[in-house]
Formats: structure tokens, C-alpha cells, sequence
């Protein structure tokens, strides 16, 4: 036994002796720090160990039990016992073995996540072996602690389910954005959403994804706007902002979740993109922008900055961007083309054989470049 812990319980013994001290709160914190400085206890002690607890767990004070319960939660040799009577707590006891590790199996686990008690749920979205369904319950409650302790537990994956739910929760709450752009386990596709709140890398890296999905499966080219119709917008943009906007945003198929976007962006990165996905020039999108009279406006610094966007970004692509960050539907484009039989060796005028090599700028050259962007970023 450590000289130190043999000194605590003496002068513990001696104060219990003289002055009547209630050793039941230490009792069970020092006997479990005395096994667990062992590392093979003997038998004989945990069995003393877990009927000791059993018996004092239900009489002990909140502070002490939710201190035994992190002590021992993941500790290999707890004996059911004492887990058992821990858990019989429940509450914050519960809580704390919950998030300090307790065994639990996936069934249990499910269970735990659809709990009325928010101290359970929030304690197991802080595991690491959290299972996806699991995930998704605790992301279907809406509850913004939960929602931020999962965003932040990078040793579990979010669900495409569950990051769709907090995506949807980011573009009504800002707080949300950068938890879920500082998690690289999610593709730039994914976050295309967050793209006003993000770095310059990870702008660049969403940009180049949408570009090579655009290649990989073309838009319907779109006609660019009439003058007429822009003319329209640029008289709007200098006295009425809001109906500008709306207009921009109706021209898209998008509704009041992209104008207000557009608003509520005062980079006008936004706009810019928007204007970029019309058609318009990069030269009458500068009209527009500067018609708006605002901060964006009359700062030279801006202007270059979303005249550099504009012109580093396609019109399809924009197109893409927009419709995700303003939740615009954009339904897919319909494959062009004969169709040929996945086994079919013989090969024909179109597709020769299985000797044939993919020639540059193929969908699988395509591919293995997303995949090393997504690596390097």
C-alpha cells in the first residue's frame, strides 16, 4: 500500500475515532483509488470492493457517487456490483459513468440517446464509440448542446442523415458553421453550403469539388439574362435592396431563403455568385454591386475581392454553389448518350474493349483527383 494513502486513512481512522467523523462519503473513493493503484487486484478485494458499494452507493451523497463514477466507469476490473448500484442512481451518477466510459452495448446505447433525461444524451455525445443510429437520435432531438458536443467529437462520423440535419441548422445559425467546416471528415460537397463562413482553403477546395462534379455530370446550360431583365435588377438595386434580391433569387428558382441569404451576406460574395450563375459580366455584376450603396461597395479592397471571385468561377458552378447555399433543388441531368452492357467484352465503335486505356480528363482521372484533394485539404 502507497505510504501516502496508508497516512490518509490513519489520520481518516483517528478523526472517525475522536470525532465521531461519517466515513461513508471517503470511504468508497479511497478503497477504489487503493484497487485501482493495483494493477491486478486480487479477487478477494473487488468482491469486498462491490458489496462494500452496494451497500453505501444508495446512501452517499450526489458529489461522492458521481466521483466513484468517473473513477471507475471504464475501469476494466469494476465489479458488476458496484457499476450496477451506480447506475441505479441514475441522473448525474448515470450521466457520469454514461460519459466516462461504461460498457455499452449498441441496443443500449440507441436507448440511452432517446431518453427524456438531456443528461444522458449530452454525456454519450462526447463517446467515441458512438454508433450511427445512435448519432442520428441525438441529432433528431434539435438540442444546440448536443448538436455542438457531437459537431466537436471528432473520433465519431457524422451520418449523411445527421450532417444534413445540422447543415439545414447552420444556415439558421451561424454558430454552427465553423464546428462542422473545422471537421475534415467531411467532403467540401457536403459543407458547399457553409461556403460564405469558410477559409480561403477550404473556399478553394469547395470550389474545385463542385467544378470537378460539374465536369463529372454537366448542367443544362442555362440562357444568360436579357438585358432588359438586368436593367430591371440594377434600377431596383440602389433604392430597394430587398426587392433586388428577391428578383436575383427568383431568376434562379431559388425563394426567400436565397434572397434573404443575399441580404444578409455583407461581403456580397453571395450576390456576386448569384449574378455569376445568371450570367451577367463580371463588368455588369461590378453595377450592380456598387448600385447596392453599401459597406461592400465603397470599399476598393471588397470590390477586388468579389470581382477575383467572379472571375475565377464559371457560371455552372456558381450555379451549384448558389443552389446550395440558398437550398435551391437542382434536379439531375439526365445521361446523354448510348447505352452499353457493363459485361459486354465486345466492345463497339463507342467503347472498343477492355484493352482500351481511359484517355485524360476521364471520370476515374477525375475521381482519384477528388479523392487527393479531399486528403490534401
Amino acid at each position: 500500500m502507497p505510504s501516502r494513502i496508508s497516512a490518509e486513512i490513519a489520520q481518516l481512522a483517528r478523526l472517525a475515532r475522536d470525532g465521531g467523523l461519517d466515513l461513508s462519503q471517503v470511504s468508497l473513493r479511497v478503497k477504489a483509488d487503493l484497487l485501482m493503484s493495483t494493477p491486478q487486484p486480487a479477487p478477494d478485494d473487488l468482491a469486498a470492493f462491490g458489496e462494500m458499494a452496494a451497500t453505501l452507493v444508495p446512501v452517499v451523497d450526489e458529489a461522492t457517487a458521481v466521483i466513484l463514477a468517473r473513477k471507475i466507469a471504464a475501469w476494466p476490473h469494476a465489479p458488476a456490483p458496484a457499476l450496477e448500484a451506480l447506475r441505479a442512481r441514475s441522473g448525474g451518477v448515470l450521466a457520469a459513468l454514461i460519459r466516462h466510459g461504461l460498457p455499452l452495448g449498441p441496443a443500449e446505447m440507441e436507448d440511452f440517446a432517446g431518453q427524456s433525461d438531456g443528461r444522458l444524451a449530452s454525456a454519450l455525445a462526447e463517446r467515441s464509440d458512438l454508433t450511427a443510429t445512435a448519432v442520428l437520435i441525438l441529432v433528431e432531438r434539435a438540442d444546440r448542446a448536443i448538436d455542438f458536443a457531437l459537431m466537436t467529437n471528432g473520433a465519431v462520423a457524422l451520418p449523411r442523415a445527421a450532417l444534413d440535419l445540422l447543415v439545414a441548422r447552420a444556415r439558421r445559425d451561424a454558430g454552427y458553421a465553423q464546428p462542422l467546416l473545422a471537421r475534415r471528415d467531411v467532403s467540401s460537397i457536403d459543407i458547399a453550403p457553409l461556403f460564405l463562413a469558410a477559409g480561403p482553403e477550404r473556399r478553394l477546395a469547395i470550389l474545385d469539388s463542385l467544378a470537378a462534379l460539374e465536369t463529372l455530370t454537366p448542367s443544362e446550360r442555362r440562357p444568360a439574362v436579357s438585358g432588359e431583365i438586368f436593367a430591371g435588377w440594377l434600377a431596383m438595386a440602389a433604392d430597394d435592396q430587398a426587392s433586388a434580391f428577391q428578383a436575383v433569387s427568383g431568376h434562379l428558382g431559388g425563394g426567400p431563403m436565397l434572397a434573404d441569404a443575399m441580404a444578409a451576406d455583407a461581403s456580397r460574395d453571395l450576390t456576386a455568385l448569384a449574378l455569376t450563375a445568371a450570367g451577367v459580366s463580371v463588368e455588369e455584376s461590378t453595377r450592380f454591386l456598387i448600385r447596392l450603396g453599401d459597406e461592400a461597395a465603397h470599399s476598393v479592397e471588397r470590390i477586388f475581392g468579389v470581382v477575383a471571385l467572379m472571375r475565377s468561377v464559371r457560371p455552372a458552378v456558381a450555379l451549384r454553389l448558389v443552389a446550395q447555399v440558398g437550398g435551391i433543388a437542382t434536379p439531375p441531368l439526365a445521361r446523354k448518350g448510348q447505352h452499353q452492357p457493363a459485361m459486354d467484352a465486345s466492345g463497339t465503335p463507342q467503347r472498343p474493349g477492355s484493352a482500351r486505356q481511359e484517355p485524360a480528363g476521364s471520370t476515374s482521372e477525375i475521381l482519384r483527383k477528388i479523392g487527393l484533394k479531399r486528403e490534401r485539404n
